[in-house]
């Protein structure tokens, strides 16, 4: 009975944690499979922690956030490497590993060091340098991530032709660079290099950046990419990449060619599943690795559930984490939990932040629903000035009739801690008018919905 288990967890990132602690607390005997020998998947090691991570010193060496105030030459540190970004990249993951082992460890979780596959629906291999060991469960949960998506166009050497999970291998930083790929990794990485001096060109095959956001923030945020010397090349699609003379050259199918000391591939992700043998769960996944799931997250196979970017959309650490808490509770026949994916917030850690909650513009002129908004500016609020950044907005959107919050949409440093005001009030119903009758701390980021909600009660006003 050794290795018989009433969950087993494929994959130690943010979904896995939470699904095994959450089967840990119902008094379940859970094992945690992981391939690599640090737990935290690539949320940890090579994605949302190292990243954001690199941003937090980016903006610290490079001063970039006090240039308003102390002029544009201001700099913490004047040569800054890849090796100052990477050393405060480091020390954080050990942390973050440290306190995840701890928690598993405190849960009594059991972690198995190896790549999982499966034999049948209840029965897994896990496979490392010591040979092969099979696993039985009553119920399996899949939450082995996603990886950096690869193409024959673009062969990733690891120094100057990178991959996400690989940027910080950049031997140098470079003075120009391509980032191939306009989706949150690619714009993310572009917003860094950007602040760091870096001359950057970005490739994107669609019309414009981060298509799901509100397009007025994103149009905010492609000024501030070209004011930082962003070229951007929008509607193109790159044919090939090559090395030519020790520069990267990229050439597009319009005939175009860029060059750049080195080239960030960043297009898209691919679910990790070509280990698992899925088929001997009975289980398919589409062409991009991502395993269909019921709402209980639950695969074609009762018993096996999958959770967290391995499912695909919108693939954030946030949500997986709640996903792999909800499986593992549907799993043991727990129906209380209910979670509303409206109430998602979203944080794009680009340079300025963006975050956003509930519908944009454009939505609700689709769903032809009669919404105004409310625009407050940074540069307005006296925190705004105090910090520095009066490129800052937000915007309330608003059910013109019943003044019912419809979505939350900021630009701005803080963006994302800033956001959940507007979600609470958003989840529990709240109006317009709650944030007029509120007393906010002065002087804070806060009163931005103060402004907002004068603002956008009167433009109510001045219609009727």
């Amino acid at each position: 009975m050794a290795n018989v288990y009433d969950l087993i967890v494929i994959g130690s990132g943010p979904a896995g944690q939470r699904a095994a602690i959450y089967g840990a607390k119902l008094g379940k005997k859970v094992a945690l499979v992981e391939m690599r020998e640090v737990v935290g998947g690539a949320c940890i090691n090579t994605g949302t922690i190292p990243s954001k991570t690199m941003r937090e010193a980016v903006l610290h060496l490079s001063g970039y956030n006090y240039k308003s105030i102390y002029g544009m030459n201001y700099r913490v540190k004047e040569k800054i490497t890849m090796a100052d970004l990477a050393f405060r990249v480091q020390h954080v993951i050990k942390t973050e590993v440290d306190v995840t082992e701890a928690q598993l460890s405190r849960n009594n979780i059991e972690m198995l060091v190896g790549v999982a596959s499966f034999e049948d629906a209840t029965h897994v291999k896990v496979t490392n340098t010591k040979g092969s060991t099979v696993y039985e469960a009553a119920n399996i949960l899949i939450a082995t991530g996603t990886k950096p998506a690869s193409s024959p166009k673009v062969p990733i050497n690891g120094t100057s032709i990178v991959n996400s999970d690989l940027v910080l291998n950049l031997p140098t930083l470079p003075s120009t660079m391509i980032i191939v790929g306009g989706g949150v990794i690619g714009v993310e990485y572009c917003c860094m290099f950007a602040a760091l001096g870096v001359r950057v060109t970005l490739i994107e095959r669609r019309p414009r950046l981060l298509e799901f956001a509100d397009q007025e923030i994103v149009e905010a945020l492609s000024y501030h990419l070209r004011d930082a010397r962003v070229t951007m090349r929008l509607n193109e699609e790159v044919e090939s990449v090559e090395e030519i003379d020790g520069k990267v050259v990229a050439n597009l199918e319009s005939k175009k060619k860029l060059q750049g000391d080195a080239l960030l591939y960043a297009v898209g992700r691919q679910g990790n599943v070509d280990e698992l043998n899925l088929s001997n769960a009975g289980i398919e996944a589409d062409n991009r690795g991502r395993i269909p799931v019921d709402k209980d997250f639950q695969t074609k196979t009762p018993h096996v559930y999958a959770v967290g970017d391995v499912i695909g959309f919108p693939s954030l650490a946030s949500v997986s984490m709640e996903q792999g808490r909800i499986a593992a509770a549907r799993a043991f026949g727990d129906t209380s939990i209910v979670s509303n994916p409206s109430f998602y917030p979203y944080g794009i850690y680009t340079i300025p932040e963006i975050s956003f909650i509930g519908k944009t513009e454009e939505q609700l002129t689709e769903e032809d629903v009669p919404y105004e908004v409310g625009v407050a500016y940074y540069r307005e609020i006296a925190r705004g000035q105090i910090r520095g950044d009066t490129t800052g907005r937000l915007k309330i959107i608003f059910h013109r009739e019943t003044h019912y919050l419809l979505g939350v949409h900021i630009i701005g440093e803080g963006a994302s801690e800033l956001l959940h005001i507007g979600q609470a009030v958003m989840a529990l119903g709240g109006k317009l008018e709650y944030f007029v009758e509120t007393v906010f701390n002065y002087p804070t980021l806060a009163e931005c919905y103060k402004v907002a909600a004068f603002n956008g009660l009167n433009r109510v006003a001045k219609l009727d």
